[in-house]
């Protein structure tokens, strides 16, 4: 290792730190909850995605314990060598019929799944048309296929269709729109009923990252194409969000996709099998999901009373109906100064600023949780309340 390519690289962190734009990471000594213990204080945490509480529940934790001691710690090989275990299965089918899809293919995380989709199943005659702010997971999957690349602003419908015209003038032989399900940066949903439309005017699949909407949007949970009244041909998400907050991917969709994904899907031929206690924790998951209408009522109860409580307090929130609920401060440095100011007053958030947002586009993003009692978030809204006039961003 050079020592200028060393400095290249220490040059490069003082440049990140000095625009406001170092990332620590504090350390949790207790499990995921509505409450954690970090640096010796307990908060209340504000930034999972463990939306439906479930990252501590009892039942995955047993489940996962029982398949450990069955199944084994770990599976030491990719799926198609001797990586398969009757588990792995019975997850990819339990989660194929949760989504009313034909199949699943199971990857170590969703990132990994999006990563995988686009290759196999599109080449140099197809065409892929993605939302602007699609996840970075769907991006890089895009760059990996050689078909031809199309963006479409944010949620514009005319931009889509602009989009999807130049694709067929262009001749492309299979078109497939890509879309987050949810927005997770804003907490906005797609625009998936005025997507399918277009889709079957310009003969197009549409494929749907549904992270942060499987297991409590729409009828039992079941996503973001549900919630909506429609349709997708394809699905990826994660079982490490509301599905128990650990870790997996998947791709939901018709048996030649899924059936061509184990042939082709490098991330998939690649990488180990998920450890069974994770597995069998993802079909406890779903077993409690299917009919958990209660906790789902609970943290679009505890969403409302969150936002208005935040916007009675005076700060500038972007509109919508997710449990995702974005505080825009829009300076990076400002972004930081409240969250630390948060952490002194007993709430745990995160900062978010480039690259993860644009530039000046800074928030702090909050997420509900079933869990969160009244109690909860009355002290949370005090705090922000706080902090925001210690701070200056609340005269």
């Amino acid at each position: 290792m050079t020592t200028a390519f060393l400095d290249h690289m220490r040059a490069t962190l003082a440049e990140i730190e000095a625009d406001g734009l170092f990332k620590r990471e504090r350390m949790i000594a207790t499990p995921q909850s509505t409450r954690v213990q970090v640096g010796g204080r307990e908060v209340i945490n504000l930034c999972a995605n463990n939306y439906l509480g479930l990252a501590n529940h009892p039942a995955l934790i047993d489940a996962a314990i029982a398949a450990m001691q069955a199944h084994g710690f770990g599976m030491a090989s990719v799926r198609f060598i001797c990586g398969t275990q009757e588990l792995h299965r019975a997850l990819e089918a339990r989660l194929a019929k949760y989504l009313d899809m034909d199949d699943s293919i199971l990857f170590a995380a969703c990132f990994d799944a999006n990563g995988a989709l686009f290759e196999p199943l599109l080449g140099r005659e197809d065409a892929v048309v993605s939302d602007a702010l699609n996840h970075a997971s769907i991006i890089d999957g895009i760059r990996l296929c050689k078909a031809r690349r199309y963006r479409y602003a944010n949620s514009d419908m005319d931009d889509l269709e602009a989009q999807l015209r130049a694709a067929r003038a262009d001749g492309a032989r299979h078109i497939m729109i890509a879309t987050d399900g949810v927005f997770s940066m804003d907490g906005y949903l797609a625009r998936l009923p005025e997507i399918r439309a277009l889709a079957e005017r310009y003969d197009a699949l549409v494929m749907v990252d549904d992270c942060h909407a499987t297991g409590f949007m729409g009828p039992q949970g079941r996503g973001t194409p549900a919630h909506l009244g429609v349709r997708a041909d394809i699905l990826t998400g994660t079982l490490g969000k509301a599905l128990g907050g650990a870790l997996g991917g998947y791709i939901a969709g018709p048996q030649p996709v899924i059936d061509l994904l184990r042939q082709r899907a490098r991330p998939y031929l690649f990488s180990n099998a998920l450890p069974p206690a994770i597995v069998a924790a993802g079909i406890a998951a779903l077993d409690i999901v299917e009919g958990a209408d209660d906790l789902r009522a609970q943290l679009f109860d505890n969403a409302a009373y969150w936002r208005a409580g935040l916007a009675a307090a005076g700060f500038d929130l972007l509109p919508g109906e997710h449990p995702i609920i974005p505080v825009m401060l829009y300076d990076a440095h400002k972004a930081q100064a409240m969250a630390a100011r948060l952490f002194d007053l007993g709430v745990y958030v995160s900062p978010f600023f480039f690259p993860v947002v644009p530039k000046g586009q800074a928030r702090i993003r909050t997420q509900m949780n079933a869990a969160l009692t009244r109690k909860d978030l009355d002290q949370a809204l005090a705090a922000f309340a706080q902090a925001g006039h210690d701070t200056g961003i609340l005269s």
